[in-house]
């Protein structure tokens, strides 16, 4: 059965067909949880007039906000609005590694863990706060002695290592973009953003751990580095084992241990602009090109700074664990920025989370006594999978609140997390934003939120957010597009050489003033956001965006491929898979030992979350008269469900055909 939240998605992205009752009863959830008197009395956040005190001066509010960082010079002006450009704290001045480490170590902070790290094989370093400090100040001299400047791009392509950490801070340290690659991706995709990005640097390690292998990075970086001129150094981390091979290239390639052996412990922190440039993070779009999208220094960090504060309820003896990998925007602001500029102390995991075991995560739960996880629906599915035998086996009373990340969340998985991870005394908080929006946007404050499985709840005090129509009308209950009406602090300011593109894809749907956030959403009577999923052609798949024109050129791009459409159909566990429809070239007969290839070569291509699951040859596509392939139609099939209407199509029968293939691949 199609799941109901991507139906109502497709009827969104359409505009066409209304939304059916049956829907609507399976959306509405009736159950709500309180969180408990014990809770409430000791949460950072009791006062439900926040929201509206917040509303009422949204600049203040996030002002006293950044009153609590450490600045080198305070603001003249709070905001700037100037559709679509904003800028925040305009004329301060301060550098965010100083405020993640610096104004902790001059305190009792100084000795508290900042990081507890655990690789796949069971390797631990526990990092306090002045052990941080001089390894990034250390780094920070490393970077400078290979010539790297302020406002210059370094590229990370990185296992989950405290090392990926450090080399952010000692960016941040010296002025220095950072530029994070996911350590799944191809050796095409790194090439592609280190050639975007123009970085001159490039820091990754010999390989990484996953489930039990060895991700040969070093290998892969080598083969991206033949198309990369702009880079004028590398720098190795040697993650522990010596059995993969490293090659060294003298004079371009060094050891990231070798030269820390000498490099200084103190380095002073640049003087940053509010709106100097911290990272570059790319991200998956509708067209096949990834977008680089620019997050500056003030407004990101008071952003992360105070949504970690207030929807984490952070405590200064809370062990915080964030699972996702910092590839990702979340590891970005909720592993690293958000957690130290709040003085957390966060663990950090570098494997899979059923290996060697199935309980993996709750054994280091246990462990290291957790009070705070954060996780995503995907993962949470794949307990449920697996089986409540697995966190029975251990304590897990230590959690005191949850979280949920990176795409909606089903009711049944919400009460399964609820019940057998939180013992039924947990609060959830279900987290809605982007990459874009560099922090939360929809959340419960779990102090004084009653929460509902499967709804984001409210926007965070001090932002504006709403459901409109495709013409722009505000709908106060029902479904539509969720757009964000004014800026906010840890707003994307723009896409890294495309100003053109940034106003185009975000800015241009309703006006320059309203952001478009191509999610799909719905509020019910009492005001709660349900987020129903991408409406443009990007795809969520395990919480990761794929654009579905970045696979289709991949998949074009092979030598036996004629035309290719991929659109996302309903999986129990990722939430979305990749279904590809494929045309073949005139000679080549399609088969199963073909499927394999075109999905290795995505993989190739851009990375093994790319990978298609399903491969469906086709004779043609469907497409209207005017040429435009029907991708309703192919997410109905690919769904298993009846076929509309299809009177519209150039040649109808292809439908049926396709529909009867993919059935009897289906077996």
């Amino acid at each position: 059965m199609r799941n109901p939240r991507e139906e109502l998605s497709s009827y969104t992205a359409e505009m066409s067909d209304p939304v059916s009752p049956e829907i609507e009863a399976l959306l509405k959830e009736d159950r709500s949880f309180a969180p408990s008197e014990e809770f409430c009395r000791n949460a950072a956040v009791n006062d439900p007039d926040i929201y509206a005190k917040a509303a009422k001066d949204p600049e203040r509010f996030w002002e006293n906000f950044a009153k609590e960082l450490e600045w080198i010079q305070p603001w003249s002006t709070v905001l700037e609005w100037n559709p679509p450009n904003a800028k925040w704290f305009i004329g301060g001045k301060l550098n965010i590694s100083a405020n993640c480490l610096d104004r902790h170590v001059r305190t009792w902070r100084r000795n508290k863990a900042a990081f507890i790290w655990e690789g796949e094989p069971g390797d631990r370093r526990t990092l306090t706060y002045f052990d941080l400090y001089r390894q990034v100040c250390q780094f920070a001299n490393v970077l400078k002695s290979l010539g790297v400047k302020k406002g210059d791009r370094v590229a990370l392509y990185m296992p989950l290592v405290p090392e990926l950490a450090i080399a952010m801070l000692a960016c941040a340290r010296v002025g220095a973009v950072h530029s994070v690659v996911f350590g799944g991706f191809s050796a095409e995709s790194l090439s592609d953003r280190i050639n975007d990005a123009t970085a001159t640097v490039l820091v990754t390690a010999d390989g990484g751990y996953r489930r039990g292998a060895i991700v040969p990075l070093k290998q892969v970086a080598d083969e991206a580095l033949e198309k990369t001129p702009s880079i004028k150094h590398v720098v190795v981390v040697k993650r522990g084992f010596g059995d993969i091979p490293v090659h060294i290239k003298e004079g371009r390639d060094h050891w990231y241990h070798r030269l820390m052996q000498d490099a200084p412990y103190d380095c002073p922190a640049e003087v940053m602009d509010a709106e100097d440039m911290l990272y570059i993070l790319y991200t998956s779009g509708t067209t096949g090109k990834p977008k680089g999208i620019v997050h500056t220094t003030g407004g990101y960090l008071v952003g992360c700074y105070a949504t970690t504060k207030w929807v984490f309820d952070l405590k200064e003896d809370d062990v915080y664990w964030c699972t996702a990998d910092i590839g990702w925007v979340t590891g970005h602001s909720y592993v690293v920025y958000g957690p130290l500029a709040n003085g957390a102390t966060v663990v950090m995991y570098e494997g899979a989370p059923d290996w060697p075991r199935k309980d993996r995560l709750w054994e280091i739960v246990e462990r290291h006594g957790v009070t705070v996880f954060y996780t995503a629906p995907t993962a949470i599915r794949a307990f449920m999978k697996w089986g409540t035998e697995w966190p029975a086996k251990h304590d897990l009373s230590s959690i005191r609140l949850m979280g949920s990340v990176g795409e909606p969340i089903n009711p049944e998985a919400w009460i399964w997390y609820h019940l057998h991870i939180g013992g039924g005394r947990c609060p959830i908080v279900d987290t809605w934003w982007q990459t874009e929006t560099g922090a939360i946007m929809i959340t419960p404050l779990p102090g004084i939120t009653r929460t509902k499985p499967g709804s984001a709840t409210h926007a965070f005090p001090g932002i504006s957010t709403e459901i409109l129509t495709d013409k722009g009308d505000a709908v106060a209950v029902g479904g539509g597009l969720l757009a964000v009406t004014k800026p906010w602090p840890s707003m994307l300011r723009g896409i890294y050489g495309d100003p053109d593109r940034y106003v185009t894809q975000y800015w241009s749907r309703w006006g320059r003033e309203i952001y478009f956030t191509g999610d799909g959403a719905k509020k019910d009577d009492e005001g709660y956001y349900w987020l129903l999923g991408r409406v443009d052609d990007v795809l969520n798949v395990a919480g990761h965006r794929i654009g579905t024109m970045e696979v289709e050129s991949a998949l074009v791009d092979h030598p036996k491929v004629a035309e290719a459409a991929v659109v996302g159909r309903t999986h129990e566990i990722k939430g979305q898979a990749l279904a590809a429809f494929v045309t073949v070239k005139e000679g080549i007969t399609p088969s199963e030992a073909l499927a394999d290839e075109l999905k290795r070569h995505v993989a190739q291509k851009i990375g093994a979350i790319a990978r298609p699951d399903d491969i469906i040859f086709s004779a043609d596509l469907p497409k209207t008269r005017s040429g435009k392939i029907m991708r309703r139609l192919l997410r109905d099939i690919a769904e298993g469900k009846a076929l509309g209407d299809t009177t519209t199509l150039a040649d109808p029968a292809v439908v049926a055909k396709l529909k009867e293939q993919y059935e009897s691949s289906e077996g």
